[in-house]
């Protein structure tokens, strides 16, 4: 790939990963004001959410973009609806 490719893929990729950190922002958010505890970890790659009891619930950004997943990508909720992603994820955590 030549040096200009590569510096415009480097930097699509870098505002696709700026978009991603800033959906699972706004998720954690959502999820604080609710009551659950959450917090970005592993470089803002993720988004733990602590439950009241049991393990903790990790959720990314999949699908290019497009869904937050968790519970090994099984469960999946469109990252456009973020209010409607923490509701469900309250759900799933038996709150």
């Amino acid at each position: 790939m030549n040096p200009i490719m590569s510096a415009m893929t480097d930097a699509v990729q870098q505002v696709n990963r700026a978009e991603e950190v800033a959906a699972l922002m706004r998720l954690r958010d959502r999820l604080l004001m609710l009551g659950v505890r959450a917090e970005l970890r592993d470089n803002n790659t993720a988004l733990r959410i602590e439950p009241e009891a049991g393990m903790p619930v990790w959720v990314f950004v999949g699908y290019g973009g497009a869904f937050f997943s968790w519970q090994a990508a099984e469960k999946r909720h469109p990252v456009a609806d973020v209010e409607g992603a923490a509701k469900v994820l309250v759900d799933y955590l038996g709150r």
